[in-house]
């Protein structure tokens, strides 16, 4: 089963996150933030992920590190369950059109975080949610699942739009990568036969 469930709690938040990367898609999230709650029901509906988010943060002081501990705690989650990564097919990637809006992303289960993010929002706010928190959402998923992500916006008019075709291009893309290969069977998909930095 590959599936994980961890919890992180600082002075700004507290988080529990559950995932199954083999799942149907199911999301049960509460994370204060209504918007980002829409965001990652994507992720899991469209990855066929299920995931599970609870989180309390300091919403009072604004959603920054809710979102972003968020998405360091998903992207650990993520990370463990995919365990030595035996089998997956590694490299994914999406064009995703939504309405207007046209985002790319390509993902590489490396074991070595990196993120290129290339995505412009026309306003500070979808909402109430800054804009500015979706690549810092995408920043920390990356580093923390140890992934080599790259997401670019080609055209887009609404920024509802584009901040969601970014998170359902994630959520195809990841879909693919952890997808096991029948070709790979128990090997590890990497001349070094290891997936770690």
């Amino acid at each position: 089963m590959r599936t994980a469930r961890l919890s992180r709690k600082t002075n700004e938040t507290d988080i529990t996150v559950a995932v199954d990367l083999d799942g149907t898609g199911v999301a049960d999230i509460a994370t204060g933030v209504g918007f980002f709650d829409h965001m990652l029901a994507q992720v899991a509906r469209h990855g066929l992920i299920d995931l599970t988010v609870r989180a309390e943060g300091d919403l009072h002081i604004d959603d920054h590190h809710t979102v972003e501990d968020v998405g360091i705690a998903f992207g650990q989650a993520v990370r463990q369950a995919l365990g030595d990564k035996r089998g997956i097919t590694r490299y994914a990637d999406t064009h995703l059109a939504m309405d207007e809006a046209l985002t790319r992303c390509a993902i590489d289960i490396s074991g070595r975080p990196y993120l290129v993010f290339r995505t412009a929002f026309h306003t500070p706010k979808i909402g109430t949610f800054d804009t500015q928190l979706v690549e810092e959402w995408f920043r920390a998923f990356a580093m923390n699942a140890g992934v080599t992500l790259h997401v670019e916006t080609l055209y887009g008019a609404n920024d509802h739009h584009i901040a969601e075709s970014c998170f359902k291009a994630l959520a195809r893309t990841l879909r693919a990568a952890v997808a096991i290969d029948p070709r790979q069977a128990d090997k590890v998909p990497s001349t070094k036969g290891v997936l770690e930095g």
